[in-house]
């Protein structure tokens, strides 16, 4: 479905309300849902995107590069081993709630891992992508800029 031009101005603004920039901020669609109720794949299939999006974010606002080093540098953050790095440095600082999301998120059975990553690392991988699915739809958007700011 397509929105005329004012409707994707009206909808844009009643879903997206930023506060101090990076902050705060709803998520994109308004739509209601209980991540509690969602699968651990399910919650990282969100979660990757999510990752991805405050990865290409804090490279952009670093440095004004060509976008092949801005691909190339985000690939080396969101890859496999980096995000399992990630989940090392997360997991002592995680809430227990998350911490549950991430156990549910590692344990998840996935019909393939990549093969040029170790097995291990695919899952912690997946449970940190977890997390962040997890909490951005709780909207906790702020708790998601915390831990991505450890990364950082």
């Amino acid at each position: 479905m397509y929105l005329n031009k004012a409707s994707r101005k009206e909808n844009f603004t009643s879903c997206v309300k930023v506060q101090e920039w990076g902050k705060t901020m709803e998520r994109f669609l308004g739509a209601e849902c209980d991540p509690r109720q969602m699968s651990p794949l399910t919650l990282a299939f969100i979660g990757d995107g999510v990752f991805e999006v405050f990865v290409r974010e804090s490279l952009v606002c670093k440095a004004n590069c060509p976008v092949k080093k801005l691909h190339n540098r985000a690939v080396s953050m969101v890859c496999c081993k980096a995000q399992a790095e990630a989940a090392r440095l997360l997991l002592p600082v995680m809430t227990e709630e998350e911490k549950e999301v991430y156990m549910r998120g590692r344990n998840a059975h996935v019909n393939h891992v990549p093969k040029n990553a170790e097995v291990a690392d695919y899952h912690a991988a997946t449970a940190v992508e977890a997390v962040f699915g997890y909490l951005y739809l709780k909207g906790e958007l702020v708790r998601l800029r915390q831990l991505f700011d450890m990364l950082a």
